[in-house]
């Protein structure tokens, strides 16, 4: 996050006052000290034009991988994958969010323009805060494992079990939030995840926000 910053020639201030956070916080995201919520982790990946992959991982094409240049141009072939095609259960790599969200990456590296991961929210957990919905480009998919999701669409409100699975054009606002007693486990596959915008509270309107 901190090479993708600089790379745009934005100060800690510059990037804060663009997502109207404060710059401590924006300071202790690039540390490791604090984790951001979804929202704000949308909201920076648009600000600097970066993959969530790229935010959240260690092997995204900026910055250095392992204290090695990243890799530059098209992705590897899968043959030279590092890690070859199968993600062990035991070896994913993890992020926990600042809003209860728990995201682990599917695949063993980058996947240009996807996100393919397994979710949880934890009890309390939420992809914004209430009354406020977010909208960003691409598409994603979500299948439930165990719990009980509610997820606000639009206008619409639906509850999902063990089972259910849902398809959101991420353009339309929309809130996922975990208000039972227990974890929400899911899978969830996000394509082209270009930008954020966060909607105001009370507006589900993307022309409104």
């Amino acid at each position: 996050m901190r090479a993708a910053r600089r790379e745009h020639r934005l100060t800690l201030r510059e990037l804060a006052k663009r997502l109207d956070v404060s710059p401590s916080l924006i300071s202790q995201i690039e540390t490791g000290r604090a984790q951001p919520s979804v929202s704000t982790l949308y909201s920076i990946a648009a600000e600097l034009s970066v993959s969530l992959d790229e935010l959240l991982f260690t092997d995204g094409r900026r910055g250095t991988t392992n204290g090695r240049p990243a890799l530059e141009g098209p992705p590897p072939a899968p043959s030279s994958v590092p890690g070859g095609p199968v993600q062990q259960a035991g070896d994913r790599k993890q992020i926990r969010l600042a809003s209860g969200v728990v995201w682990e990456r599917l695949t063993t590296h980058s996947e240009v323009g996807t996100e393919f991961l397994y979710v949880v929210y934890e009890v309390g957990g939420a992809s914004s805060p209430p009354n406020a919905f977010q909208h960003h480009s691409g598409h994603e998919w979500g299948f439930i494992l165990s719990g009980t999701l509610h997820v606000s669409i639009g206008f619409d409100d639906y509850e999902l079990n063990p089972g259910d699975a849902v398809s959101i054009d991420s353009a339309t606002p929309h809130r996922l939030y975990n208000i039972g007693s227990e974890p929400v486990h899911a899978v969830w596959f996000v394509r082209g995840p270009k930008g954020f915008d966060a909607v105001q509270p009370g507006h589900r309107d993307p022309q409104e926000a």
